[in-house]
């Protein structure tokens, strides 16, 4: 029979007990930001009289591969053009305790800076054309 110190060294060496995505093989590597992006890239194909509906349905897009970023306000894309960037999180972030948070703190992050440095965000610029379309370039780095 093992000795619990053993069960615990084991659960350790295999990150049992964390979450599934926290050691998905594939990641966040360029390769699969470069999916992503392609993903978004069909909504942005052509100008949009609405493009608060197309970044609606970005985020929707994203959020069934469990990434999300905050709502943005109807205010928001009111000028000729502008940029934006929007930090997204997967699976709406940690919270809570690690083998390696201390016992008087929690680990509350985004869920991707511990594999990406600085984590990721949905890079957006929008400009008004002569017809009063929407030409919108989105880009998650």
């Amino acid at each position: 029979m093992k000795k619990f110190k053993e069960v615990v060294e084991e659960v350790g060496q295999h990150n049992y007990g964390r979450y599934p995505h926290d050691n998905a093989p594939a990641g966040y590597t360029p390769a699969v930001v470069n999916k992503i992006n392609a993903i978004i890239g069909r909504y942005i194909q052509e100008d949009t009289h609405d493009p608060q509906g197309v970044l609606y349905r970005i985020r929707g897009s994203l959020a069934n591969i469990g990434l999300t970023f905050d709502a943005i306000s109807e205010d928001s894309m009111v000028e000729k053009s502008g940029k934006m960037s929007l930090p997204l999180t997967s699976y709406g972030g940690r919270f809570g305790k690690d083998v390696d948070t201390p016992h008087d703190e929690f680990l509350n992050d985004d869920g991707i800076s511990h594999m990406i440095e600085g984590g990721l965000a949905l890079h957006i610029s929008y400009d008004t054309t002569d017809t009063n379309q929407c030409r919108i370039r989105a880009h998650i780095e």
